[in-house]
């Protein structure tokens, strides 16, 4: 896909949404199912299912996804379509490009060995390995760009309000 293409795809949603801001909004969901006799959720997603459980340092085989590297592993497919949108509309050519997240948590948090540990996900690094032949400027403005835009990431940058309830 060029970017008049691109462009031709998104003009009349774009168009809808200056019209109709409301129309804007969009409800994304994901839907999980406890696993009876485990510790583990199967969590149904585009391409299938995938089974959640424990991560080693918490007491699981490495035999199921652990929702820290799903976690990361969303904020890396975002960053990479949101870079390819955006190299896309700039004319720039990514000939290989890969995206790597990494993030730290602290295993005493979860597993309730020091209350002042923190539970969850600390520090995150987000590196871009790209191949192509554009300027330092303009590969510069190609990542801010696509910090700018990736959802996954700004969503943790600027944690939404949460509501946990019972159904």
């Amino acid at each position: 896909m060029d970017a008049a293409e691109l462009r031709a795809l998104q003009a009349p949603l774009k168009q809808k949404y200056r019209e109709d801001a409301a129309s804007a909004r969009i409800v994304s969901r994901a839907v999980g199912e406890i696993v009876q006799g485990g510790i583990a959720c199967v969590v149904r997603g585009h391409d299938g299912e995938v089974t959640a459980g424990l991560h080693e340092a918490a007491g699981g085989d490495g035999s199921q996804a652990c929702s820290g590297d799903m976690l990361l592993e969303a904020l890396v497919a975002c960053a990479g379509v949101t870079l390819s949108a955006v190299a896309t509309a700039m004319g720039v050519i990514v000939k290989r490009g890969s995206i790597t997240a990494e993030g730290v948590w602290d295993a005493r948090g979860t597993l309730a060995i020091d209350r002042a540990a923190p539970v969850g996900v600390t520090d995150i690094s987000l590196r871009f390995d790209l191949d192509t032949d554009a300027d330092e400027a303009t590969v510069a403005r190609l990542i801010q760009s696509t910090e700018r835009y990736c959802v996954i990431l700004q969503t943790l940058r600027n944690p939404p309000r949460i509501e946990a309830t019972r159904g």
